[in-house]
């Protein structure tokens, strides 16, 4: 056993400053035969509970402690240091848990470090010290301890000061802490504190302050501070540490430094040995539910509530069902969890009773007690949810209820909470943020000083795997093993990313979770207050909540629960429909339309571009398929060809087969795939003889992947195989199909709550268009990026989005008769505040005539003049006299002279500008200053400054007078260009180039990186030094472009590589192929087509014209018109037709892209030509291959 332990060491969560992951240093501590191990992080017990898990299954005692900020005076005083006076400054102050009592103290001194002292760090004072110093062993800390820092200032009696009062606060648990890291001023120190042990009759501990666990870890520990302080490794001025000692050393090497101190290494075992403290592990802590008069226990009242639930739930009550709330409910009173479930109902009452919408997601939703409670708003039987996978009988674990929330409801439901078991019993909840391999490439990129172009291409060699580790990414990117061997700066960069990847960088507060304990906080978990918030949360994070055996639980807000909140409302007051989802159709056949249509743009769960491609092949007849997509679409199911084989056995074409005829009861519904966690639970059973609560710990060995574990249930489920009848070759190839499938199956309770919701929001958007998407964009202000897609689905839908008016809008977007007005609050640089003011002069004073009217009756010091050019120069104040030119031009003046009035009228003062009518009702008539004859700006600088203002285009577009030629000749939109991911084909966007970033290449030649924006967003192109020579004359601010090209395979982000570039004006003389026009059947008689030769006839040219007539029996039939017929496809043609046939019946087509005849050059790729097609949709959202089809 090692003659040493060690007592002082920072782990990763003292952030930026701690290199030590815990179960390398607890690894570390047994290999060096160390019977115990302490952590004393900067200021936080983050990292406690890991701490004791981890160090307690290595075998080795943990010892739980910290290192405080101790400051000068009182910690509520907070005032900078005194010219260095050392005496001022903060200090440090090691203290370890010896039992119990000192677990509970270190928690409330920690907690008010950061409530009660935080000044740049969470301090602690001498009052705390005294008030929380029973069961705590404390030690006099390093160098910048409150000893050691006057000693080295040579203030040798204000120590011995110190030191003194110290000790009469902690008494023999007082420890003088002695180190040697090789720095000058340690000997000093070391000398000192021996003196004091002996005047003091104090022990002495030799400590290293471990900050890292190598010597060779010390570069990477040096870059992770300047990291922290934002410097250069090379800045000659930024904090470092002058010594590479502290690291975790052994024992002889502490020996070696402090052998000669009497009792230094004893007494660092001996503290060990004095360790007392067992932290209390899965005991849970429920807090008290006030039961109403009549019910002495939780139990009772539990079971009245959701009896009384049922009834309301379910028109017939069947044995079954009672059966069902039978069972679960005595699981839930066997495991002591029924006032569990009380406050959450009473939480979701309160919510209801609000009108907050809520809905609970995960596990939950298989529970029929949280249904008929009314927590869960899906029938567990309906759907075929499992109990055990919410609550395992046969395991005891702590009830999960997610609740999702309407997010700016969040606060009010978090208060209620608060107000009903106390502030000082309710906290949100930590969560760390930890440097993930791009990070941590990004992250030391910097300190080095490598550019942002060097480090970004680094970065992005790193695949956009789900926690890909830089091992991993080395293993399969030759690129990178190149770098991470080839040393230099890149090999420099790779080794400290390595050493640091995976390390907490920093601390925040959880999306959802809350926590609530049955009385203080701080007797249960330590707390933490993010400095920049008044939000308190637990030092803990919330996977660590039932370790500690508190109830945790989710409150996530959710922007799409807003937007039906809004939704409803806006239906409400716009045509009095008073919607309750609850009450919509799961089965309403326009909704289910919508989906097989894949216009799902704005819906929860189906709004990404690449899934609506998917759902138009998936046809869905209800809500299981919206289900099974939900859960299929994502990367495992998308990768390993699941959603394909889903769709083709849906359809036919493929065999539904089961491999025995007892797995079709699980699995008949997604045509004999696992594609829920639930059906492989419902296999194990069936086949193997499993209860459901057995096959709850097969799941979970799946997810988990141990492999010891899964032999073990591999053999179990075999032998249950076979004991039922089943052969055991059939056995073992099912279990392996499990056990594929298992990887990366999904939720089924997760799935079916989020695609209701979807569904529900669906229903909206195809039954109250115009209401819906007004409250999805005013939900959605805030990201420009998102708005230029909602505004586009908007014009797909026919709605047209009315630009923001000082006389129309209001905050958010609103409805308009059948269209949406913009709202104020989306332009830059205009506050609520403002626009309120805008609204209520409104009100009072009537539609505003000119910007002498406005600026009269608003408040100019909330509406001052950046706001009012920020409206002009949006297009807000069109609706005024005059033009923005005008507008801008004497704007000063009439800010002034309004400015004048108002301040006059305060001071009760009257101007003749009061009574000429603007003010009051006098007879006096005052003329109103007369607009500047100034010159209209251009319609180009209007809309640059529309694009500045509201990050996109309204009162216009510059591909407007291209919009028929955009949606022929592309087959990808720029912010969706993941439609095309996976094309063998290539793909033609356009649209007009917004900047150009030209870059010399590895030959000294010029390539560029070219944004592209068209009706959907913005994009990046990139040109290659050959094309870029070729179309270098194409390639311009504000040009408008078509790009033939392909997807970069290289890069996560979606770029284009361009291969051909030709100007958007000569697009259609170039590409266009044919006109199309699209008639119905019945609608084909000599008079209609003697119409259209009529029309034809008047416009004679090159171009073909095509009649797709449209079928009962066999669909849409082509018929190519003669060559006589050929017409110039001019905007006139094309409105003469539509004006004749109909605005979505007539359209422009290209040939093929890579055909002989589509008016592009042949692309040669991998030294090959390339020919192929695919389809157009017609709807304009590039999906097709700008044939027109």
């Amino acid at each position: 056993m090692s003659s040493f332990v060690h007592l002082h060491n920072h782990t990763h969560y003292s952030l930026l400053d701690g290199a030590s992951r815990i179960g390398d240093l607890a690894e570390t501590a047994k290999a060096f035969d160390m019977p115990a191990i302490a952590m004393t992080d900067h200021g936080n017990m983050f990292g406690a509970v890991e701490f004791y898990k981890t160090v307690t299954a290595a075998g080795l005692r943990p010892i739980i402690g910290c290192e405080l900020y101790l400051a000068p005076g009182s910690r509520k005083e907070k005032r900078p240091v005194r010219g260095g006076e050392r005496a001022d400054q903060t200090t440090h102050f090691v203290v370890l848990a010896k039992n119990a009592t000192g677990y509970r103290n270190l928690m409330k001194l920690t907690s008010a470090g950061y409530l009660e002292g935080f000044y740049y760090k969470p301090r602690v004072d001498m009052e705390l010290l005294k008030k929380h110093s029973e069961g705590l062993i404390a030690l006099s800390a390093c160098a910048k301890g409150p000893l050691a820092n006057l000693v080295v200032d040579g203030q040798i009696d204000r120590a011995r000061t110190k030191c003194a009062e110290l000790k009469e606060v902690f008494g023999s648990n007082f420890y003088l802490e002695i180190q040697d890291h090789g720095l000058e001023f340690d000997k000093p120190i070391n000398n000192a504190m021996i003196d004091f042990s002996r005047e003091f009759d104090l022990p002495i501990v030799a400590t290293n302050d471990a900050h890292y666990l190598k010597q060779g870890d010390a570069p990477a520990q040096d870059v992770l501070v300047c990291i922290q302080t934002g410097k250069e490794l090379n800045d000659p001025k930024r904090l470092r540490f002058a010594t590479d000692s502290l690291y975790f050393k052994n024992a002889d090497e502490m020996s070696q430094l402090f052998g000669h101190v009497s009792g230094a290494l004893a007494n660092t075992v001996s503290i060990a040995e004095s360790i007392e403290f067992e932290m209390e592990m899965g005991q849970f802590k429920f807090p008290h539910f006030p039961l109403p008069e009549g019910y002495d226990s939780a139990d009772a009242y539990l079971h009245k509530l959701s009896f009384d639930g049922m009834a309301k739930r379910y028109d017939t009550v069947t044995p079954e069902l009672k059966a069902r709330l039978e069972y679960e409910l005595g699981v839930i009173s066997q495991m002591g969890y029924p006032s569990y479930f009380l406050i959450v109902e009473d939480i979701a009452r309160f919510a209801a009773e609000q009108g907050i919408p809520l809905m609970t997601r995960g596990s939950g939703l298989g529970c029929m007690v949280a249904y008929v409670l009314g927590i869960t708003n899906i029938d567990p039987i309906e759907y075929g949810l499992l109990f055990e996978r919410f609550l395992n009988p046969e395991r005891v674990s702590m009830p999960d209820i997610d609740i999702d929330l309407a997010d700016r409801e969040r606060d009010k439901v978090i208060n209620y909470v608060v107000e009903k078991y106390g502030k000082n019993s309710v906290a949100q909840i930590i969560t760390f943020g930890t440097m993930g391999a791009k990070a941590a490439i990004r992250d030391v990129g910097r300190v080095l000083g490598m550019s942002y172009g060097d480090v970004d291409r680094v970065a992005k060699l790193v695949p956009g795997e789900l926690k890909i580790t830089l091992d991993r990414a080395i293993d399969q990117v030759p690129e990178l093993k190149q770098m991470a061997d080839g040393g230099g700066t890149e090999g420099q960069l790779i080794q400290y990313a390595r050493t640091l990847e995976g390390l907490a960088r920093h601390a925040s507060v959880h999306a959802a979770g809350v926590v609530i304990t049955p009385g203080e906080l701080t007797d249960y978990v330590p707390l933490y207050k993010p400095s920049n918030k008044d939000t308190i949360v637990t030092q803990y994070p919330g996977e660590l909540m039932e370790d500690i055996g508190l109830p945790k639980m989710d409150f996530l807000g959710l922007q799409n629960l807003s937007v039906i909140q809004d939704a409803l409302a806006i239906i409400k007051d716009t045509t009095g429909d008073e919607i309750e989802l609850d009450d919509i159709p799961l089965d309403d056949p326009k909704t289910l339309d919508l989906f097989r249509r894949g216009e799902t743009t704005g819906i929860f769960q189906f709004h990404s571009g690449w899934l609506h491609e998917f759902l138009r092949r998936l046809r869905p007849d209800g809500v299981d398929d919206l289900i099974a997509m939900n859960a299929l679409c994502r990367p495992g199911p998308l990768n390993g060809g699941v959603v394909d084989d889903y769709i083709d056995r849906k359809h036919g074409r493929k065999e539904v087969t089961y491999h025995h005829a007892v797995m079709e009861t699980a699995l008949k519904e997604t045509y004999g795939l696992i594609v829920y966690q639930e059906q492989a639970m419902q296999i194990a059973r069936d086949m193997a003889g499993y209860t459901l609560g057995r096959a709850d710990f097969l799941r979970k060995a799946m997810a988990k992947k141990q492999p010891e574990v899964m032999a073990e249930e591999r053999r179990n489920f075999v032998d249950g195989a076979v004991e039922n009848g089943i052969e055991k070759s059939i056995a073992e190839e099912v279990f392996g199909l499990i056990e594929y499938f298992g990887g990366y199956a999904f939720n089924k309770s997760h799935s079916a709550g989020y695609a209701v919701l979807a569904f529900q929001e669906a229903y909206l958007k195809v039954h109250y268009p115009v209401p819906f998407m007004a409250a999805l964009l005013s939900n959605t202000m805030s990201n420009t990026e998102e708005i230029v897609v909602l505004i586009n689905e908007c014009r797909k839908m026919g709605i047209e989005v009315l630009p923001p008016d000082v006389n129309s809008s209001d905050k958010t977007f609103v409805v308009e008769g059948p269209s949406i007005r913009f709202g104020l609050c989306a332009i830059k640089n205009v506050g609520q505040a403002a626009v309120e003011s805008i609204v209520e002069a409104r009100k009072e004073h009537g539609t505003f005539e000119d910007v002498f009217g406005l600026c009269e009756h608003i408040d100019l010091r909330l509406v001052n003049k950046r706001v009012l050019e920020s409206l002009i120069q949006a297009g807000a104040c069109d609706s005024l006299e005059g033009h923005r030119a005008q507008l801008m031009d004497v704007l000063d003046s009439v800010i002034e002279g309004a400015q004048t009035r108002q301040q006059d009228r305060e001071k009760g003062q009257t101007s003749l500008f009061d009574l000429d009518g603007m003010g009051g009702s006098s007879g006096l008539e005052v003329h109103k200053p007369v607009l500047p004859m100034v010159p209209r700006w251009a319609a180009s600088q209007e809309l640059d400054l529309e694009k500045e203002l509201l990050g996109f285009y309204v009162t216009g577009h510059p591909l407007k007078e291209y919009e028929e030629d955009i949606r022929a000749f592309t087959t990808a939109e720029m912010r969706r260009l993941e439609l095309a991911n996976g094309r063998q084909d290539g793909v033609v966007v356009g649209g007009i180039v917004t900047e150009i970033k030209p870059i010399v290449d590895r030959n000294g030649k010029t390539m560029a990186f070219v944004t592209l924006e068209d009706f959907s967003g913005s994009g990046e192109v990139l040109v290659f030094s050959e094309p870029y020579a070729l179309y270098r004359d194409l390639v311009s601010i504000d040009a408008l472009i078509l790009v033939n090209g392909h997807l970069s395979k290289k890069e996560e982000d979606n770029k284009v590589i361009a291969s051909e570039i030709i100007a958007l004006t000569d697009a259609r003389d170039r590409l266009a192929r044919s006109v199309v026009v699209s008639m119905e059947y019945e609608k084909v008689g000599d008079e209609n087509l003697a119409s259209l030769k009529d029309v034809l006839e008047t416009y004679p040219g090159k171009c073909d014209v095509v009649l797709e007539v449209s079928t009962a029996d066999h669909g849409e039939i082509g018929v190519r018109a003669g060559n006589h017929l050929q017409v110039r496809p001019t905007d006139e043609l094309l409105k003469t037709l539509r004006e004749s046939s109909g605005a979505k019946r007539v359209r422009l087509a290209g040939a093929p892209v890579h055909s002989g005849e589509s008016g592009w050059k042949p692309v040669e790729m991998n030294g090959r030509k390339r020919n192929g097609r695919g389809r157009w949709n017609g709807d304009g959202n590039g999906n097709g291959d700008g044939n027109g089809k």
